[in-house]
């Protein structure tokens, strides 16, 4: 099992609209074929992060994950949320997998989509606030 997450904010100019359009998208991708189980709602962490929201995606494999990345709800998605984002914090990162060397195997399969589709390393450079904990 392999579990993806990431926290978020909304840009103050994302109107009310825009921001539930944008967790709708999430579930929607959260709910692909490939993820074993989803979630999206608010943060409970630190407030002091000012990160609001949550995104938690389950896979079986990392070979989900690989087939979550180029999923077409996916790929569709991320141009329509990504604009909306002020501030995310992606991960940690967990798994019950004790490869040494799983996260460096999950960096390679996202650098493997940067290199396939380079607008969508491009968008992800638009957010302002991006970290990888």
């Amino acid at each position: 099992m392999f579990i993806h997450q990431f926290r978020f904010s909304f840009k103050d100019e994302s109107t009310e609209e825009q921001r539930a359009e944008v967790l709708s998208t999430l579930r929607e991708v959260a709910s692909v074929d490939s993820v074993s189980f989803g979630a999206v709602g608010q943060n409970l962490g630190d407030p002091g992060e000012e990160l609001t929201h949550s995104y938690v995606a389950g896979f079986e494999d990392l070979a989900a994950f690989e087939r979550y990345l180029y999923e077409p709800a996916h790929l569709a998605g991320d141009p329509q949320v990504v604009p909306h984002f002020k501030k995310v914090a992606i991960g940690p990162e967990m798994s019950d997998d004790m490869d040494p060397d799983l996260a460096a195997k999950i960096a390679a399969l996202h650098e493997g989509k940067m290199s396939k589709y380079p607008d969508w390393g491009a968008l992800m450079a638009t957010i302002p606030e991006l970290r990888f904990v």
